[in-house]
Protein backbone atom coordinates (compact mmCIF):
# COMPACT_ATOMS: atom_id res chain seq x y z
CA UNK A 1 0.00 0.00 0.00
CA UNK A 2 1.35 3.44 -0.79
CA UNK A 3 1.72 5.24 3.05
CA UNK A 4 0.85 8.92 3.33
CA UNK A 5 -1.50 9.71 0.55
CA UNK A 6 -3.38 12.98 1.04
CA UNK A 7 -6.87 13.24 -1.28
CA UNK A 8 -8.24 16.43 -1.65
CA UNK A 9 -11.24 16.92 -3.69
CA UNK A 10 -11.67 19.94 -5.68
CA UNK A 11 -8.06 21.51 -6.27
CA UNK A 12 -7.89 22.89 -9.74
CA UNK A 13 -7.78 26.25 -8.39
CA UNK A 14 -8.06 28.60 -5.21
CA UNK A 15 -7.72 26.88 -1.78
CA UNK A 16 -7.48 23.44 -3.12
CA UNK A 17 -4.45 24.24 -5.51
CA UNK A 18 -2.51 25.70 -2.61
CA UNK A 19 -3.22 22.83 -0.58
CA UNK A 20 -1.95 20.78 -3.36
CA UNK A 21 1.24 22.21 -4.01
CA UNK A 22 1.91 22.59 -0.52
CA UNK A 23 1.57 19.04 0.45
CA UNK A 24 3.38 16.78 -2.68
CA UNK A 25 5.76 19.64 -1.57
CA UNK A 26 6.28 18.60 1.76
CA UNK A 27 7.07 15.02 0.75
CA UNK A 28 3.93 13.27 0.80
CA UNK A 29 1.89 11.30 -2.59
CA UNK A 30 -1.26 13.44 -3.35
CA UNK A 31 -4.13 12.90 -5.57
CA UNK A 32 -6.92 15.33 -6.27
CA UNK A 33 -10.46 15.67 -8.12
CA UNK A 34 -10.82 18.21 -10.38
CA UNK A 35 -14.42 19.37 -12.76
CA UNK A 36 -12.94 21.64 -15.06
CA UNK A 37 -9.28 21.44 -16.18
CA UNK A 38 -7.85 24.56 -15.74
CA UNK A 39 -4.10 26.03 -15.74
CA UNK A 40 -3.94 25.02 -11.70
CA UNK A 41 -4.15 21.40 -13.04
CA UNK A 42 -1.35 20.83 -15.38
CA UNK A 43 1.06 22.50 -12.91
CA UNK A 44 -0.19 19.96 -10.27
CA UNK A 45 0.56 17.48 -12.55
CA UNK A 46 4.50 18.37 -13.12
CA UNK A 47 5.35 18.57 -9.52
CA UNK A 48 4.22 14.98 -8.95
CA UNK A 49 0.42 15.79 -7.92
CA UNK A 50 -2.14 12.64 -9.20
CA UNK A 51 -5.22 14.44 -10.67
CA UNK A 52 -8.35 12.59 -11.76
CA UNK A 53 -11.17 14.14 -13.64
CA UNK A 54 -14.72 13.56 -11.43
CA UNK A 55 -17.78 15.52 -11.33
CA UNK A 56 -19.88 15.22 -8.20
CA UNK A 57 -22.88 16.53 -9.90
CA UNK A 58 -23.96 13.16 -10.38
CA UNK A 59 -23.87 10.18 -8.36
CA UNK A 60 -21.98 7.81 -10.63
CA UNK A 61 -19.09 10.91 -10.65
CA UNK A 62 -19.24 10.15 -6.95
CA UNK A 63 -19.08 6.66 -7.06
CA UNK A 64 -16.36 6.54 -10.04
CA UNK A 65 -13.97 8.68 -8.30
CA UNK A 66 -14.63 6.35 -5.01
CA UNK A 67 -13.83 3.05 -7.32
CA UNK A 68 -10.82 4.66 -8.87
CA UNK A 69 -9.22 5.15 -5.09
CA UNK A 70 -10.18 1.88 -3.40
CA UNK A 71 -8.50 -0.03 -7.19
CA UNK A 72 -4.83 2.12 -5.95
CA UNK A 73 -5.28 0.04 -2.33
CA UNK A 74 -3.87 3.08 -0.90
CA UNK A 75 -3.47 4.16 2.64
CA UNK A 76 -5.31 7.41 3.43
CA UNK A 77 -3.25 9.71 5.70
CA UNK A 78 -6.33 12.62 4.85
CA UNK A 79 -9.26 12.93 3.26
CA UNK A 80 -9.72 16.72 2.48
CA UNK A 81 -13.37 17.74 1.20
CA UNK A 82 -12.75 20.97 -0.65
CA UNK A 83 -14.59 20.62 -3.86
CA UNK A 84 -17.35 23.21 -3.88
CA UNK A 85 -20.78 24.52 -5.69
CA UNK A 86 -22.06 28.04 -5.30
CA UNK A 87 -24.77 29.38 -6.79
CA UNK A 88 -27.98 31.92 -5.37
CA UNK A 89 -31.37 32.27 -5.68
CA UNK A 90 -31.49 35.45 -7.02
CA UNK A 91 -29.94 33.61 -10.23
CA UNK A 92 -32.68 31.17 -10.58
CA UNK A 93 -36.63 30.25 -10.05
CA UNK A 94 -35.91 26.95 -10.06
CA UNK A 95 -35.39 26.61 -6.34
CA UNK A 96 -35.82 22.75 -5.75
CA UNK A 97 -32.53 21.83 -8.30
CA UNK A 98 -31.11 24.53 -6.85
CA UNK A 99 -30.93 22.97 -3.04
CA UNK A 100 -30.37 19.55 -4.93
CA UNK A 101 -27.50 20.93 -6.64
CA UNK A 102 -25.91 22.51 -3.27
CA UNK A 103 -26.53 19.16 -0.90
CA UNK A 104 -24.82 17.20 -4.26
CA UNK A 105 -21.74 18.45 -3.68
CA UNK A 106 -21.49 19.75 -0.38
CA UNK A 107 -23.47 16.90 1.39
CA UNK A 108 -24.07 14.19 -0.75
CA UNK A 109 -20.13 13.31 -1.83
CA UNK A 110 -18.36 13.70 1.28
CA UNK A 111 -21.13 11.46 2.36
CA UNK A 112 -20.20 9.02 0.52
CA UNK A 113 -17.03 9.63 -0.20
CA UNK A 114 -16.43 9.05 3.44
CA UNK A 115 -18.24 5.95 3.60
CA UNK A 116 -16.23 4.58 0.57
CA UNK A 117 -12.98 5.45 1.60
CA UNK A 118 -13.07 4.99 5.59
CA UNK A 119 -11.48 1.51 4.90
CA UNK A 120 -8.51 2.85 3.60
CA UNK A 121 -7.70 5.40 6.08
CA UNK A 122 -4.96 4.28 7.86
CA UNK A 123 -5.37 2.73 11.36
CA UNK A 124 -2.11 2.04 13.07
CA UNK A 125 -1.84 1.87 16.42
CA UNK A 126 0.72 4.76 16.65
CA UNK A 127 -0.75 6.53 14.01
CA UNK A 128 -4.29 7.79 12.85
CA UNK A 129 -6.52 9.64 10.21
CA UNK A 130 -8.08 12.35 9.10
CA UNK A 131 -10.99 13.77 7.22
CA UNK A 132 -11.62 17.81 6.80
CA UNK A 133 -14.73 19.35 5.63
CA UNK A 134 -14.51 22.71 4.35
CA UNK A 135 -17.95 24.34 5.52
CA UNK A 136 -18.50 28.45 5.29
CA UNK A 137 -18.52 31.12 8.13
CA UNK A 138 -22.44 31.20 6.96
CA UNK A 139 -23.28 28.09 8.92
CA UNK A 140 -23.68 30.04 12.54
CA UNK A 141 -25.52 32.35 10.50
CA UNK A 142 -27.13 31.59 7.99
CA UNK A 143 -27.66 33.71 4.55
CA UNK A 144 -30.50 35.48 3.19
CA UNK A 145 -29.39 35.33 0.02
CA UNK A 146 -27.49 31.92 -0.45
CA UNK A 147 -30.20 29.93 1.37
CA UNK A 148 -29.60 26.78 -0.05
CA UNK A 149 -26.08 26.96 0.03
CA UNK A 150 -25.69 27.93 3.75
CA UNK A 151 -28.26 24.94 4.40
CA UNK A 152 -25.95 22.67 2.76
CA UNK A 153 -22.88 24.25 4.51
CA UNK A 154 -24.71 23.23 7.79
CA UNK A 155 -25.31 19.75 6.93
CA UNK A 156 -22.02 19.51 5.94
CA UNK A 157 -20.96 20.09 9.85
CA UNK A 158 -23.29 18.01 10.97
CA UNK A 159 -21.73 15.24 9.38
CA UNK A 160 -18.78 16.16 10.76
CA UNK A 161 -19.86 15.37 14.04
CA UNK A 162 -21.39 12.20 13.37
CA UNK A 163 -18.50 10.91 11.43
CA UNK A 164 -16.60 11.72 14.16
CA UNK A 165 -18.79 9.58 16.48
CA UNK A 166 -18.68 6.53 14.04
CA UNK A 167 -14.69 6.42 12.99
CA UNK A 168 -13.73 7.43 16.18
CA UNK A 169 -10.80 6.96 17.63
CA UNK A 170 -8.40 5.84 14.10
CA UNK A 171 -9.85 8.38 12.67
CA UNK A 172 -9.88 12.19 13.37
CA UNK A 173 -12.91 14.44 11.72
CA UNK A 174 -13.28 17.87 11.75
CA UNK A 175 -14.43 20.78 9.53
CA UNK A 176 -13.13 24.16 8.73
CA UNK A 177 -15.33 27.22 8.13
CA UNK A 178 -13.85 30.08 6.10
CA UNK A 179 -15.29 33.27 5.77
CA UNK A 180 -13.30 35.73 3.20
CA UNK A 181 -9.63 34.12 3.01
CA UNK A 182 -9.06 35.57 -0.78
CA UNK A 183 -10.37 37.60 -3.59
CA UNK A 184 -10.83 36.72 -7.33
CA UNK A 185 -8.65 38.55 -9.83
CA UNK A 186 -12.65 40.27 -11.11
CA UNK A 187 -13.32 41.84 -7.50
CA UNK A 188 -13.12 45.57 -7.60
CA UNK A 189 -11.91 48.03 -4.89
CA UNK A 190 -15.22 48.73 -3.59
CA UNK A 191 -16.13 45.06 -3.32
CA UNK A 192 -12.52 44.53 -1.38
CA UNK A 193 -13.86 47.16 0.75
CA UNK A 194 -16.45 46.46 2.04
CA UNK A 195 -16.01 43.07 2.15
CA UNK A 196 -12.82 43.55 4.65
CA UNK A 197 -14.92 45.94 6.82
CA UNK A 198 -16.85 43.31 7.63
CA UNK A 199 -14.43 41.13 10.03
CA UNK A 200 -12.54 42.87 12.71
CA UNK A 201 -9.34 42.04 11.19
CA UNK A 202 -10.20 43.93 8.13
CA UNK A 203 -7.58 41.80 5.21
CA UNK A 204 -7.70 38.58 3.41
CA UNK A 205 -5.45 36.38 4.80
CA UNK A 206 -4.66 34.40 1.66
CA UNK A 207 -4.06 30.45 1.11
CA UNK A 208 -1.41 30.13 3.38
CA UNK A 209 -4.17 30.83 6.19
CA UNK A 210 -6.36 27.41 5.37
CA UNK A 211 -2.93 25.50 4.98
CA UNK A 212 -1.91 26.65 8.52
CA UNK A 213 -5.60 25.42 9.74
CA UNK A 214 -4.94 21.77 8.27
CA UNK A 215 -1.69 21.51 9.31
CA UNK A 216 -2.67 22.37 12.66
CA UNK A 217 -5.82 19.72 12.53
CA UNK A 218 -3.27 17.06 11.07
CA UNK A 219 -0.92 17.34 13.77
CA UNK A 220 -3.52 16.88 16.91
CA UNK A 221 -3.59 13.98 18.18
CA UNK A 222 -6.68 14.80 20.43
CA UNK A 223 -9.32 16.98 18.34
CA UNK A 224 -12.03 15.21 16.55
CA UNK A 225 -15.98 16.67 16.14
CA UNK A 226 -15.07 20.41 16.39
CA UNK A 227 -14.63 23.32 13.57
CA UNK A 228 -12.08 25.68 13.16
CA UNK A 229 -13.86 29.29 12.55
CA UNK A 230 -11.39 31.14 9.98
CA UNK A 231 -13.45 34.29 9.97
CA UNK A 232 -11.13 37.04 11.43
CA UNK A 233 -13.47 37.47 14.20
CA UNK A 234 -16.49 38.53 11.80
CA UNK A 235 -18.65 36.72 14.49
CA UNK A 236 -18.47 39.44 16.60
CA UNK A 237 -18.95 42.01 14.50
Amino acid sequence: MTQNTIVITGAAQRIGFALAKHFVESGNSVIVSYRTERSGIATLRKIGVECIHADFSTDAGIHQFARTLAERNLTLRALIHNASDWNAEKHTDDYAALLDQMMQVHVKAPYLLNQALAPFMRTDENADSDIIHFTDYVVKKGSAKHIAYAASKAALENLTLSFAQKLAPQVKVNSIAPALIMFNDSDDDNYKRKALSKSLMNLAPGEAEIVNAVEFILNSNYMTGQSVNLDGGRALK
